[in-house]
């Protein structure tokens, strides 16, 4: 099992979930989980272990984001075809990506990563630029990978009817 599968497992997303996650609003605000927790556990200069109450909520919105928005009308998004992606590129064990999508998704993740102890750090010491710089290869890294999670699923689903019919519009649900 892949890394990013057995987070994928963690979450508990199944079709119902990812469904809901391909809604716009989820994929945008997902982007507002770091700085949240980033806010929280510097709360705890102010608060104490109070903080831990902020902590707990930003972890909870965390879990609940992919939930709490309903499926999209419309799935032509960016934002749907990036999610879309992501589950292809969970399932490569299962159903291989063309060679030329297996490179870079690793890298662009491994550069987001890569973020992680510069923000760990400058939370830990109240650092202002060491936690910037790290959301900056985080956000990054992390935009990087859905503009190339939209590349995969555009170019698999012209030719996999299944992941083609993930994509519809207004018209199309009936709507």
């Amino acid at each position: 099992m892949t890394l990013e599968k057995g987070v994928a497992r963690a979450f508990q997303m199944d079709d119902a979930t990812w469904a809901r996650h391909s809604n716009p609003w989820s994929v945008w605000t997902r982007f507002t989980v770091m700085p949240l927790i980033i806010l929280a556990v510097w709360s705890r200069a102010w608060l104490g272990w109070y903080s831990l109450i902020p902590i707990g909520l930003s972890l909870a919105w965390t879990w609940l984001n992919p939930r709490v928005f309903v499926a999209p009308r419309s799935t032509d998004a960016w934002t749907s075809r990036s999610v879309f992606g992501e589950r292809i590129w969970l399932a490569r064990k299962e159903e291989p990506v063309p060679e030329r999508h297996t490179v870079l998704p690793n890298v662009l993740n491994v550069v987001g990563a890569a973020g992680v102890p510069l923000i760990a750090w400058g939370v830990y010491r109240f650092s202002v630029w060491p936690t910037l710089l790290g959301c900056a290869l985080v956000y990054a890294g992390k935009l990087w990978y859905l503009d190339r999670m939209v590349w995969l699923f555009d170019d698999v689903s012209r030719d996999e009817p299944k992941y083609a019919a993930w994509i519809y519009t207004k018209d199309d649900s009936g709507s």
